[in-house]
């Protein structure tokens, strides 16, 4: 099997039992160090529930994300329209669009339930974000390129593997073999070669990732989004943002009437 991302050979690490009934071959490539398991020729039935039940945490996700986007958005990024780009029910579009951001829906798997009327036409945007993507693609740089082509800079997420332990370890919980959406799996390392494959600059927001053709001073990265003290006024930012953009639900409300 060769990387989908670098297309060198991988190497075999181990097999596992996806969806309890599929043994599927687990590989690692030497190049980017991407581990992805053999062609998922499973996720039509893995998708039959888009968001899986034991994905408890996926109203939390949100907040946190939310909280962290905001203070991107307000620092480095800049009013304009933004696209929330595998937003399953449309949660987090309709989160952002609370707190007065002009944010958009698109899911190729899901149903828009919560931000519907708000699905994305446009062709740029100022932010695309990607939660819980980037571990589900067969074909990550296809997706990457997708997303680069509405915006230059994109806020992800995804768990990296502990270099030298849990990707050899098959009972690494974020493999998923239950659900079998899980196909893709990064290191830090894989993520600045992707960075460098499309000439952007990579940055480690703690919870987050983001590519960005801008220069940002890694220290202010730091003082902003890494250190322990930072999530507190982070989430006093997003509680006066709901206060400040407390009309934003009625104004969304209204342009779907057709009275805005």
């Amino acid at each position: 099997m060769r990387c989908p991302i670098c297309m060198r050979k991988g190497k075999k690490i181990f097999s596992s039992i996806v969806l309890d009934k599929y043994c599927v071959d687990y590989f690692q490539c030497p190049e980017c160090a991407a581990v992805y398991t053999e062609k998922p020729y499973w996720m039509d039935e893995a998708y039959e529930n888009a968001i899986v039940p034991e994905d408890t945490g996926v109203m939390q996700r949100g907040i946190v994300n939310g909280v962290i986007t905001n203070r991107l958005i307000r620092r480095f990024i800049g009013p304009g329209t933004y696209l929330d780009y595998g937003g399953g029910y449309g949660i987090f579009a309709r989160l952002m669009r609370d707190i007065g951001y002009d944010f958009y829906w698109y899911d190729k798997y899901a149903e828009n339930l919560l931000a519907r009327g708000f699905e994305f036409t446009r062709q740029k945007v100022r932010l695309v974000t990607a939660f819980e993507v980037m571990e589900h693609v067969e074909h990550p740089c296809s997706e990457l390129e997708k997303m680069l082509r509405c915006a230059d800079n994109i806020l992800f997420s995804t768990v990296c593997y502990d270099k030298g332990r849990s990707y050899q370890n098959e009972e690494w919980w974020y493999y998923g073999q239950k659900n079998g959406q899980h196909i893709m799996f990064y290191s830090e390392l894989t993520l600045k070669y992707l960075a460098r494959k499309y000439h952007l600059n990579y940055y480690n927001l703690g919870l987050l990732h983001f590519y960005t053709k801008k220069k940002i001073p890694r220290f202010l990265i730091y003082i902003l989004f890494r250190g322990i003290w930072c999530m507190p006024f982070m989430s006093m930012e997003w509680l006066w943002m709901m206060w400040k953009e407390k009309g934003s639900v009625g104004k969304d409300r209204a342009k779907l009437m057709g009275k805005g």
